[in-house]
């Protein structure tokens, strides 16, 4: 296999991934407005802490980021998942974000219940 299918390869994996977690994190945002709190909202926040720690473990950086860069010299910060590149490079910040007032949402319908 060339250098660019595998890079290829690598980029659709990790807009699969990208996808999951946006299921993932719509979906508690879903449940904490609907007021559903059921096992998947665990499940979901079990997911997004697991990201966190794999995230935190990497330094910041998606494992499939670092694999992607065995293929790659691009300074762009899309060049390993097929997003543009401003919401490549603002992903974290626009996530943590969602996910944080997601969670804050969860805990007030917590403490109202």
């Amino acid at each position: 296999m060339n250098t660019n299918f595998k890079l290829d390869l690598v980029k659709l994996l990790h807009t699969a991934i990208w996808i999951f977690f946006n299921i993932v994190i719509f979906y508690l945002v879903y449940a904490v407005i609907i007021n559903q709190i059921d096992i998947w909202v665990w499940i979901c926040l079990a997911l997004i802490v697991l990201e966190g720690l794999t995230l935190l473990l990497f330094k910041s950086i998606c494992p499939v980021t670092l694999i992607a860069r065995k293929y790659s010299d691009s300074n762009k910060d899309n060049f390993d998942i097929y997003l543009p590149n401003w919401l490549a490079k603002y992903n974290k910040l626009i996530y943590t974000t969602i996910v944080v007032i997601a969670v804050l949402g969860l805990f007030y319908r917590l403490k109202i219940q």
